[in-house]
């Protein structure tokens, strides 16, 4: 496992601490709960971006690099890649940092597609950028 040297501008949407009920039978943590962390990152960016709520309704290209252990304190990081009438496409990068350590090393990523809707749950405008 290499040791990144980039890690991704800016600061992460959500970080947190992966915790033994996280785990798989093996006593890794679970590719569902890191897969759940990187939807509620990317669902945060899209209702920033879009004023308002928003629904995942496709996860692409997912690729795990490496595990995740109990106790890894876990960065993830958003980039919005495009922006469309009521569709958005967020890249989302989950990195990880043992808890007595501080190399960071990238453990997945995907790109999360949502779309904006309304209080009827419909598919609504996003708005210009600010």
């Amino acid at each position: 496992m290499a040791r990144s040297t980039a890690l991704p501008s800016g600061e992460p949407v959500i970080r947190t601490v992966a915790m033994p009920a996280d785990t798989n039978p093996a006593g890794d943590i679970f590719g569902g709960w890191l897969m759940a962390q990187m939807d509620l990152a990317a669902g945060n960016a899209a209702a920033r971006r879009a004023r308002g709520r928003c629904a995942t309704v496709a996860a692409d290209s997912m690729v795990f690099h490496s595990p995740v252990f109990v106790g890894d304190e876990v960065s993830l990081y958003a980039e919005i890649l495009r922006v469309g009438r009521t569709s958005m496409n967020i890249r989302i990068e989950a990195w990880r940092r043992s808890r007595d350590g501080d190399d960071c090393f990238k453990v997945t990523e995907a790109t999360f597609t949502f779309v904006a809707i309304d209080e009827n749950r419909l598919p609504r405008p996003v708005p210009a950028a600010a």
